[in-house]
C-alpha cells in the first residue's frame, strides 16, 4: 500500500514537472512570435514637412529612404533632415516594439527585449 502511493506521488510529481515545463516554454515561444512580428511591421519616419522621408521596420533597421528633389539644393540642410527622419523613424518603430512586447510582458520592462 505505501509503495503503491509513492507510485502515485511520483507520477503526479512527473505530470507536475512537465506542466511546468510547457508553461514555461509558452512565453518564450510568443515571444518568438512578436519578433516576427515586428520584423514585418514598419512605421515612417520624416522631416521637413515630407521632404526626407524613411521607413523602418519593428525592428530598427532602415528600409528605405526618400528624398524630394528641392531637399538636394542645399546639402547640409538635406543632411539634418535625414538626421532628424532617421531619428523620428526609431522612435516610433521603438515604440512600436515597446507596445507589442509590452503586451506580451505586461508592461514590465525586460532589458534586451525592446
Amino acid at each position: 500500500m505505501n509503495r503503491q502511493k509513492r507510485r502515485q506521488a511520483k507520477r503526479q510529481q512527473g505530470k507536475q514537472q512537465s506542466q511546468s515545463q510547457a508553461q514555461a516554454h509558452q512565453p518564450l515561444a510568443m515571444l518568438q512570435k512578436v519578433q516576427e512580428e515586428l520584423e514585418s511591421l514598419t512605421v515612417e519616419g520624416s522631416a521637413g514637412g515630407g521632404v526626407v522621408k524613411v521607413v523602418i521596420t519593428g525592428k530598427q533597421t532602415v528600409e528605405s529612404v526618400e528624398i524630394a528633389p528641392e531637399a538636394i539644393e542645399d546639402l547640409e540642410m538635406l543632411q539634418d533632415l535625414i538626421t532628424a527622419a532617421v531619428n523620428d523613424g526609431l522612435t516610433k518603430s521603438q515604440e512600436l516594439a515597446s507596445e507589442k512586447i509590452g503586451a506580451l510582458t505586461g508592461g514590465m520592462n525586460i532589458p534586451g527585449l525592446t
